[in-house]
């Protein structure tokens, strides 16, 4: 009975602070972004920032606007589970810095002014490019946002103790999830109206600081647990897993080996490759990150943003290694997956568990799980407004100014136009995760990081190094690599036709791949190129004009 009341006043304890954290997080955000909305007076600073950022605090900011909830509480789940194979998450997303250091960065800083489309519509007709851009741009937005909002409301519902059958403030499981989600949107909603680009960068190098401090206490003190012999943690993980050797072995989720079938072998190693793929070049499409290259003043800075962002990111994608063994080993894979099948609460179980045997107790355990869940809070946040923000910019300046106004809309109309979309963007937003939130994270998280390394990619980096690329490849280049992204995971086993689908019990599925980055990224680069041969239409004296700007910063903004 003592046991049972200890265990009630520690998960109190633990929504009590929690709850506190939370709302000392929110209040500074707040301030900060009110702060930040008396700086903004041009259409500049709203939308990026008055170029007035260090390569260190837009290093910072890309930091905080890439390290998503799926990144913290996603990663470190999927090495829990799946030990080596989950790590390849981790490697992916680091690598794909270097596609977007190497091609991207200061090509884009020198060549645009607040989005990916001032780039592509540089050299060919304004209109039907800008539109494409658009609608990709929100395309991928919408995807990553629901993620993101779907991970906040199952988040928030575990950490405040809600299970099916308990109640918080009068709400069941199912009310509390739609609660968060509409505050969660709320919030983003007015980062992005009030605060624009700073207030938004602000509030994501606060977020990036929080996550890297929580992510290294917590990798600290499972080190120290270990007396930092990291053999004897990867050993306790193996033997905890249930899977013991096969746990530090690749070959547990990705590339299975299906003896006496070849076809399901092939499949999986394909899959593996295919969501390889897909990470490594999803993130220099991505139009949350691309925009933040425009908030630095010179293409030097925008290098050395980036370079501040690969040490962060690095940094932290190691840390998820010690969260993921440490949650396997001091956790228990069986522990995890009872709170959470797909693992996504690893990172906060395992801060209770370190709380419990370095701080003492149910308290010492409700402290630490109150201090990451609130740094959990503060990741969804932080991403949720760079991601309205980049819908709602490209929606105000690429399709409103550009092509409804034909470029003759002023920089004050433009980001009224920018902030109603903030507030339609998130009002949709709201409404599809409301009912979304059965759907997969991570299949909302891989499928943007496909449609943008399909649609978004081939056309800049046609647009950046190839002289014949014109309108046509343009267009052909985003729609085809959207459109055929979005339709093979729809007849995908992610969609139907498996036990862990969306629709378990209906099954249209014939792409036997999760992933359809193998094909659609592919396919996005061949309709460039054949929009492009299929057209007269070539501007080369443009062209050279933009090789120009993109490699010396000649005219840039």
């Amino acid at each position: 009975m003592n046991t049972v009341l200890a265990a009630e006043a520690g998960s109190t304890t633990a929504r009590n602070l929690t709850i506190t954290l939370f709302l000392v997080f929110v209040a500074i955000t707040l301030a900060i972004t009110v702060w930040a909305s008396r700086q903004t007076k041009t259409a500049t600073d709203f939308y990026a920032g008055g170029r007035s950022f260090s390569g260190f605090q837009n290093g910072m900011a890309i930091g905080g606007d890439y390290m998503s909830a799926a990144s913290f509480l996603g990663i470190a789940g999927i090495i829990a589970l799946y030990g080596y194979d989950g790590f390849l998450y981790s490697i992916g997303f680091l690598v794909a810095w270097l596609v977007a250091l190497l091609l991207v960065a200061e090509l884009l800083r020198n060549s645009g002014r607040y989005t990916m489309a001032d780039v592509l519509a540089f050299r060919m007709r304004q209109r039907p490019v800008r539109t494409a851009a658009a609608v990709s741009t929100i395309t991928v937005s919408i995807f990553y946002l629901l993620a993101q909002m779907v991970g906040a409301g199952a988040l928030v519902a575990l950490l405040l103790g809600i299970k099916p059958g308990t109640t918080f403030l009068g709400m069941d499981a199912d009310i509390a999830k739609v609660a968060t989600i509409i505050m969660v949107g709320a919030l983003m909603i007015i980062y992005v109206t009030v605060g624009g680009m700073k207030g938004t960068t602000y509030v994501q190098i606060v977020k990036a600081f929080l996550l890297m401090g929580g992510a290294l206490a917590m990798t600290l003190l499972v080190l120290a647990k270990y007396k930092f012999n990291l053999s004897s943690l990867l050993g306790d993980a193996a033997s905890a897993s249930g899977k013991g050797a096969a746990f530090l072995e690749p070959g547990l989720r990705y590339g299975v080996e299906t003896p006496g079938d070849a076809l399901k072998t092939f499949y999986s190693k394909m899959d593996l490759l295919s969501l390889g793929i897909a990470l490594v070049l999803g993130t220099a499409g991505l139009p949350h990150i691309l925009i933040r290259f425009y908030t630095v003043p010179t293409a030097r800075a925008a290098r050395k943003s980036v370079l501040w962002a690969i040490g962060i990111i690095g940094t932290f994608y190691l840390l998820t290694l010690a969260l993921g063994f440490g949650a396997a080993a001091i956790v228990g894979g069986s522990e995890i997956t009872a709170q959470d099948k797909a693992g996504n609460t690893a990172a906060p179980q395992l801060a209770e568990k370190l709380g419990e045997q370095f701080l003492g107790g149910d308290l010492g355990g409700a402290t630490l799980l109150a201090i990451i869940a609130a740094v959990a809070f503060a990741t969804i946040l932080a991403v949720v407004a760079g991601l309205t923000l980049a819908s709602s910019s490209s929606l105000a300046h690429d399709f409103y100014a550009n092509v409804v106004k034909n470029g003759q809309a002023s920089e004050r109309q433009e980001v009224t136009v920018a902030r109603i979309s903030a507030l339609v963007i998130g009002a949709v937003s709201i409404v599809l995760s409301i009912y979304a939130q059965n759907l997969n994270v991570a299949f909302l998280v891989a499928l943007a990081f496909a449609v943008a390394a399909s649609g978004n990619l081939p056309a800049i980096l046609y647009s950046l190094f190839w002289k014949r690329f014109n309108t046509s490849g343009a267009v052909w280049a985003i729609y085809g690599g959207l459109l055929a992204a979005v339709v093979l995971v729809f007849f995908s086993p992610v969609v139907s036709g498996a036990p862990t689908a969306m629709f378990p019990d209906h099954d249209w599925q014939w792409f036997p791949l999760s992933n359809p980055g193998i094909i659609s990224i592919p396919f996005g680069f061949l309709c460039g190129w054949l929009g492009t041969i299929l057209s007269k239409e070539s501007d080369e004296e443009k062209y050279a004009e933009l090789e120009v700007r993109s490699l010396t910063g000649a005219g840039a903004h």
